[in-house]
């Protein structure tokens, strides 16, 4: 055999390191579940308007009962391009109706329905809120999508087999009569008909039918299959949130726990990212006593964060008002809250700056810690296979100051990073721990404290694949400044036995129209569900006003609720009764009084 001389051997290192370079440009294999084209796209809108609208936004409920008269739905202004010019102005990218709520009114001339807006005298039954909305999305460059709730407290078919096909009738007319639908949001609720029956829910014929009208339309519901509810409905995603979810054994109506649909599961088999949905209102309708409590900037840039800023897209509703128009109070609040995030997120301080990695995949520029800092979605840093720890020194361009720090993860291609650390350099040239967290996913913002530096450095300290980063940004927020989004501290008032009734004293006989109560903040301790009411004059004799009534929404939703009587009540005393409580043996309470 011919022996190789010194300049053959040095040839074949050279060509072997040719080679194992090229093997590392090749890109990442995929890791665990994928999400569609569709579902990249729908986590790139981050953020879109929902609009409650419907005979509640006329009788002030937030459920209907289902017996309201067609004729209660009457807007004398409505102008869906006005709600479309706003959402437009305000960076929404999307607009969703509550095309039929529980209440089973639809908002469109339903073939299969005989409660819609073709038996109002609205526009003498010629009305269709579906038709004006998706025209002036369309109009105003915005995407179109439509909830309609499965329970219905008006069809009398609701509660039998019949039910399910007469749903999938009105499916087919909302999906196949107003062009593109990116999302069909399903609420998961079943509660009982006017026949006093339950449904039991074919899933799987809804999902066959929205696919065959709307392919490309993303799926809400508690569990998906194309987004799922975050477990709450104040607006924020937990501080680890993953895309992946385990849905085998559940349904929507019969989901995970809300800490699960808060996080996602580490290792879930279906990949469906979270969407954070929330009110600028206490309530998700229209109230006219609500006009004053409306959420402030910084309450909504909380929620930013907490949502768009921790791997979620945030769904805001703004409640048209009885014109059928978006309320000024609103309409203001949403340009103020538009023109404080282009303030915060308009001027990238990290602009001009150098990245470096100690690991880049196969030596190769194609994954250069600077794709981090280009414009490109599609370019990101990798490291190579092996490697699932790793840093990138971003040199910024001289001394910056910022108190927010962006980063984004390579969905297309699977969420991978678990845990991760922030650093900046100090004037010694020291390293000092700025901010950490676990998941990052599409888009993660971290709030710091107010920081100075000419250098900060990006430590992936557990990833379950090789990292994939795409996005890098810091950037100073003075208009919340250094305030942790949902901050938990705050929750005062006071716990209760589950069966330990409420009870007021007014020190005098009076005339109330009503009661209102509050849990604790978020629900904390638990909620009361249902209950009974009595009312006294003199605390012996007790008359019931309610029996077995519910509070509707209240442990999603666990804001101050107001209940009015039929009539005006003369009385002294107030008790309300725990019947049922979200919590096995306790209920929370910040208010509790007369109206």
């Amino acid at each position: 055999m011919i022996q190789p001389n010194k300049s053959s051997l040095a040839l074949s290192a050279a060509a072997c390191g040719l080679a194992l370079a090229s093997c590392g440009t090749e890109a990442p294999a995929p890791y665990g579940p994928l999400p569609t084209p569709q579902q990249v796209e729908w986590q790139k809108m981050e953020t879109n308007m929902f609009c409650h609208f419907g005979p509640n936004t006329f009788t002030s409920a937030e459920w209907g009962s289902g017996q309201e008269d067609a004729d209660i739905f009457n807007p004398s202004q409505m102008d869906c391009r006005q709600w479309a010019s706003i959402a437009k102005a305000a960076g929404m990218k999307g607009i969703i109706i509550t095309a039929k709520h529980h209440d089973g009114f639809c908002l469109w001339p339903n073939p299969a329905s005989s409660h819609t807006v073709a038996q109002s005298s609205w526009m003498d039954g010629k009305g269709d809120v579906l038709k004006d909305l998706s025209e002036a999305c369309r109009e105003y460059g915005l995407e179109f999508g439509v909830y309609i709730s499965p329970w219905d407290r008006n069809d009398p078919a609701y509660g039998t087999d019949e039910y399910n096909d007469v749903f999938r009738r009105t499916l087919e007319s909302a999906l196949g009569s107003y062009g593109p639908v990116f999302e069909q949001w399903f609420d998961g609720a079943c509660g009982e008909g006017p026949n006093g029956k339950r449904q039991r829910y074919d899933w799987d014929l809804y999902h066959e039918t929205v696919y065959r009208h709307q392919p490309d339309a993303v799926i809400f519901s508690d569990v998906g299959p194309g987004c799922r509810w975050i477990g709450n409905e104040a607006g924020y995603a937990g501080k680890t949130c993953w895309s992946r979810l385990d849905t085998a054994g559940f349904t929507p109506g019969a989901s995970p726990s809300q800490d699960t649909l808060n996080c996602g599961n580490v290792h879930g088999k279906a990949w469906i990212p979270g969407e954070a949905d929330v009110s600028i209102r206490p309530g998700w309708f229209y109230k006219d006593s609500e006009n004053d409590k409306v959420k402030s900037v910084s309450d909504l840039l909380g929620i930013y964060y907490a949502s768009v800023g921790r791997n979620s897209l945030l769904l805001l509703n703004v409640p048209p008002d009885k014109r059928g128009l978006i309320h000024s109070t609103d309409s203001l609040r949403l340009m103020e809250f538009r023109a404080a995030l282009d303030k915060i997120f308009s001027v990238d301080m990290s602009e001009g700056a150098s990245a470096e990695a100690d690991e880049v995949r196969g030596g190769s520029m194609k994954f250069a810690a600077s794709n981090m800092l280009d414009s490109g979605y599609d370019t990101y840093w990798a490291t190579d296979d092996n490697i699932r720890e790793a840093s990138v020194i971003i040199n910024l361009d001289g001394e910056k100051t910022f108190n927010r720090i962006m980063l984004q993860e390579y969905i297309p291609l699977g969420q991978r990073v678990a845990q991760f650390s922030v650093d900046i350099m100090d004037k010694d040239g020291d390293w000092v721990r700025a901010a950490e967290g676990t998941t990052i996913g599409y888009k993660r913002i971290l709030l710091t404290d107010r920081l100075t530096t000419a250098a900060v450095r990006v430590n992936i300290e557990k990833s379950y694949a090789c990292p994939l980063l795409n996005g890098f940004g810091l950037y100073l927020d003075e208009v919340m400044g250094e305030t942790e989004a949902w901050d938990d501290a705050d929750s005062s008032g006071e716990t209760r036995d589950a069966w330990t009734p409420l009870e007021i004293d007014l020190g005098k006989t009076a005339e109330v129209i009503g009661f209102y109560y509050q849990p604790k903040k978020k629900g904390k301790d638990g909620c009361i569900i249902s209950y009974n009411l009595e009312v006294s004059t003199d605390g012996k004799y007790w008359k019931t006003v309610f029996s077995d009534k519910m509070f509707e929404n209240i442990v999603n939703n666990p804001i101050r609720q107001e209940v009015t009587f039929d009539a005006p009540l003369t009385l002294r005393y107030i008790r309300l009764l725990p019947l049922s409580t979200s919590e096995n043996k306790t209920y929370g309470v910040k208010s509790f009084g007369a109206l």
